[in-house]
């Protein structure tokens, strides 16, 4: 089986593959295993210098990541170097912090003495979508490799040369043979990865079925899963919002990465009082967005990854528009080379409309009109995804209180929905289980033991 390359906005194949055979892959994962065995007796301090290297590799290499990025999946330079440098930031953190995050902790009131342990536990297995195809790895190898794990790498069959540039990374910081290692197989060959012994946790970020298939194969073989799924944040306005700032945001949110974001905002939910202004100025402010290749650092948004998801996400609009939906800006695929998808903003949506339980993975704006706040959040939680929020209001006492009942795995207000690397980031409902970043994900893959005396 050949492994492609293709660049959405031309077409042209960049490079092709051979998918690694199942013996193949079988002996990186008993390379890796060998390797963990070593690795998990260095001190933290030790492969804390290991992350700091890899920091200063993706620093140093941030512009060709992102040049890699645009060819294979279509993200605008500028945004290919922010993500690049975001996964050196993940590398600095738990370089700095992990230790702490990993000491023993005392524990009064068990026997004589007592304290809890987190120990490494083997090889974790990270499934990875395309969308941010480095900071989606970084967030969960860097956590895991500071703990003492191994990492091997499932990445999507797109974006191959990411793929095998994260692991030269890893080897230009100096990090010992294959203890990270890239696997270019398919999904048929992940169950066979479970499967072996060395490999006791799976790691997923994608879409939903990609989720349940690999949460199911993990539970089958009793290995423990982690799965960031789909969204479909609500993005509430309220009266007193800065409507400004609210726009730039949303702006950002909806289109960054050409609107392929598992957190960007996609059901704007705006009070009466402000709706018509926040609708013409989202309206002009998605019109400014530079459309173009990119390679071109005026781009905002380059093509989406790929013809066929585009196709998706024009069924999804024209599904919209049957139910009853007005299209104020784009909504159609424009003529021309490339996957590429103009930002497009639809309302008078009826809520009870089927698409509006589905993720348009695409920047596309579904704007809908309340008239209470209790209204805005029964809405914001009419979906079966719960990832993340966020509400805008000048009464900051007033949001948190309406982010406690919003059901999700992280509200944000006044703010842009992001995944920070001091703060747990997961969801619940269809948008998964677990958490990554902070205190919480380095803790998802370790041995939780304690020990008591007495």
């Amino acid at each position: 089986m050949a492994i492609q390359s293709l660049n959405p906005a031309t077409g042209e194949v960049l490079a092709s593959f051979d998918a690694y055979t199942p013996e193949h892959t079988q002996e990186i994962l008993n390379a890796t295993a060998a390797a963990w065995e070593k690795w998990r007796l260095l001190s933290y301090a030790k492969r804390a210098e290991y992350l700091k290297k890899a920091a200063e590799e993706l620093r140093r290499q941030a512009p060709w990541l992102a040049e890699i990025m645009a060819r294979e999946m279509g993200k605008p330079v500028r945004q290919g170097e922010g993500e690049a440098l975001k996964c050196a930031t993940v590398c600095d953190f738990y370089a700095a912090e992990g230790e702490r995050m990993l000491a023993p902790e005392p524990v009064k009131g068990a026997g004589r003495k007592a304290f809890i342990t987190y120990e490494p536990l083997g090889t974790v297995l990270t499934v990875m979508p395309w969308n941010f195809p480095f900071w989606q790895v970084f967030r969960i190898a860097a956590p895991s490799l500071m703990a003492g794990n191994a990492v091997v790498l499932k990445h999507a069959s797109n974006v191959p040369q990411c793929a095998l540039a994260i692991e030269q990374i890893f080897k230009e910081a100096g990090f010992p043979e294959d203890i990270f290692r890239t696997l270019l197989i398919g999904a048929r060959q992940v169950e066979a990865v479970l499967d072996h012994p060395s490999v006791f946790a799976v790691s997923l970020t994608g879409s939903e079925p990609a989720g349940r298939k690999v949460a199911s194969a993990a539970g089958a073989r009793l290995k423990k899963s982690v799965m960031e799924l789909g969204g479909s944040d609500p993005f509430i306005v309220l009266p007193d919002a800065d409507l400004d700032e609210a726009v730039k945001v949303a702006t950002m949110s909806r289109c960054g990465n050409t609107g392929q974001t598992c957190i960007a905002a996609k059901r704007f939910i705006v009070l009466d009082d402000v709706y018509d202004a926040f609708v013409a100025r989202l309206t002009e402010s998605f019109a400014r967005l530079v459309i173009g290749n990119p390679l071109d650092k005026t781009t905002d948004m380059g093509p989406m990854s790929s013809l066929p998801l585009r196709q998706e996400l024009q069924d999804q609009v024209d599904r919209c528009v049957q139910a009853g939906g007005v299209i104020r800006l784009g909504g159609s695929i424009p003529d021309g080379p490339g996957a590429y998808y103009p930002a497009t903003i639809i309302t008078d949506l009826p809520v009870d409309a089927g698409v509006c339980q589905e993720e348009l993975f695409g920047p596309v704006a579904l704007v809908f009109r309340v008239d209470s706040v209790d209204k805005a959040v029964a809405l914001a939680n009419d979906t079966p995804f719960g990832l993340g929020g966020s509400i805008w209001s000048a009464d900051e006492d007033g949001a948190v209180g309406i982010a406690a009942r919003i059901r999700t795995g992280c509200v944000f207000i006044n703010s842009l929905v992001r995944s920070d690397v001091h703060l747990p980031f997961g969801g619940v409902g269809t948008s998964g289980y677990g958490r990554e970043l902070g205190t919480y994900g380095i803790r998802e893959f370790v041995n939780v033991k304690p020990i008591c005396i007495g």
